[in-house]
């Protein structure tokens, strides 16, 4: 395991490094195996066992099991704006790695924004390392925030953050442009300048540009399950909005239709992290019990306190769904696809040709042929698709992993398969 730097040492303790700390002292009193800095690049079935292919060390290595638990945890969703390709640009997940981890913060002033509760954490933790925040921006009303107030009162320690960041941000004079969006990021080499605009009640902007001087953004709409490595082990998908869209089918306690294979975490919908610890708990009973029958993987408290934070975090999920008119803040000269630098126009000449699902786009212009594999790109062309359509998003399904691994096994191409697994993907990075 890496070292801490005297830096991040010596920096305040919050809430997550305590519990991390504890984590990592956990493990390392356990009997348990830690293999860090590794990436999954294949996973198998061998007669009754899981076999689990991964890098480490620049080699190849291999390990087998009788279960396997999926936590892939969740990639972030960044709506494309025009001049969000631009140095300075980075994702609110993104940045908040990065302050957690390197306590850097992603630039002199910054303006954030986005939807749900990561907006104010940002924000909030900009200040605590020494930056300025220009402006927080967030597509959400304060009545949308009362509207999820029932849900939130689950969690009562976690709305008392909330609350703590918000009147933190308002003491230091911060402003706050609620149901506001950014029209555009402007600058020649790097961010210079933010162009925000009013919405209206479906989100489409609405009134006059509001000029914000920065030399950084953080954006993100929200979260999507990481569920590529589920889908390509033969886990069906089935779109659920209000947990970030497609997830897999799962149980609570983590069971899946496959024997010894169980999710989850936010790879098995965005519920927050503290369900997400919770869940982790029931599918490690779930799993024991499946090996040794004896055991009481029955937890009545421990699931009723899942679904309470589930509660919790399905309403902060809730904030992030976007509205109808949102789409048009994508102008046809804006960047769809980071990786082939398509435009939106470039999108929708493909589905003026005929195509009707991501597949189809991705065949006829390299939409989601880049490194990424399309896990930036792919939602936003499948919601240009519907719109153009006049559908819901759910009838633009995801393309079918697991018969794409079939065809795989079925040349013997196994090898070449790449399954990278991270516990977090952060679309906007320097690199």
């Amino acid at each position: 395991m890496a070292c801490k730097s005297e830096a991040i040492k010596s920096a305040p303790m919050t809430p997550e490094i305590i519990d991390g700390d504890k984590l990592r002292v956990s493990i390392a009193e356990s009997n348990l195996t830690h293999i860090a800095n590794a990436r999954v690049w294949q996973i198998e079935r061998e007669l009754d066992e899981w076999v689990l292919h991964f890098i480490i060390n620049g080699r190849s290595e291999k390990i087998g099991a009788k279960v396997l638990i999926l936590a892939t945890g969740a990639r972030e969703y960044v709506q494309p704006t025009p001049g969000w390709t631009l140095p300075g640009v980075i994702g609110l997940a993104g940045a908040t790695a990065l302050m957690k981890r390197d306590l850097l913060t992603p630039g002199k002033r910054t303006v954030v924004s986005g939807t749900g509760p990561l907006v104010f954490f940002v924000a909030s933790e900009i200040r605590r390392l020494g930056g300025e925040v220009a402006a927080i921006v967030t597509p959400n009303s304060r009545a949308d925030w009362l509207r999820a107030l029932p849900s939130m009162s689950y969690r009562i320690d976690l709305l008392r953050r909330g609350f703590v960041w918000v009147a933190d941000l308002l003491l230091a004079g911060i402003p706050i442009f609620w149901r506001h969006a950014i029209k555009q990021i402007d600058g020649e080499t790097k961010v210079q300048s933010v162009k925000v605009t009013k919405l209206g009640n479906d989100w489409s902007p609405k009134g006059p540009a509001h000029l914000l001087e920065a030399d950084s953004v953080c954006l993100g709409h929200g979260l999507q399950a990481a569920s590529e490595a589920s889908q390509l082990l033969g886990i069906d998908v089935k779109y659920q909005l209000e947990l970030g869209g497609w997830v897999p089918e799962v149980q609570e306690d983590g069971i899946t239709k496959i024997n010894g294979l169980f999710i989850c975490g936010d790879g098995a919908g965005i519920r927050g992290a503290a369900a997400a610890e919770i869940q982790g708990k029931l599918a490690g009973l779930s799993a024991a019990k499946s090996i040794r029958p004896e055991v009481n993987s029955s937890n009545l408290a421990l699931l009723n306190s899942y679904r309470r934070a589930s509660r919790f975090g399905m309403a902060m999920t809730g904030l992030s769904i976007p509205r109808k008119g949102f789409q048009k803040l994508i102008t046809q000269e804006t960047i769809v696809c980071r990786c082939e630098s398509l435009l939106r126009c470039d999108i929708e000449n493909e589905i003026e040709t005929g195509a009707a699902t991501t597949n189809a786009v991705k065949s006829g212009s390299r939409a989601g042929m880049g490194p990424c594999g399309g896990k930036y790109c792919q939602s936003t062309i499948a919601k240009i698709i519907a719109d153009r359509e006049n559908q819901s998003e759910e009838k633009i399904a995801p393309p079918h992993l697991d018969l794409l691994c079939g065809l795989f096994r079925h040349l013997r191409f196994q090898a070449s398969l790449n399954i990278q697994i991270y516990k977090y993907r952060n679309p906007l990075r320097y690199d």
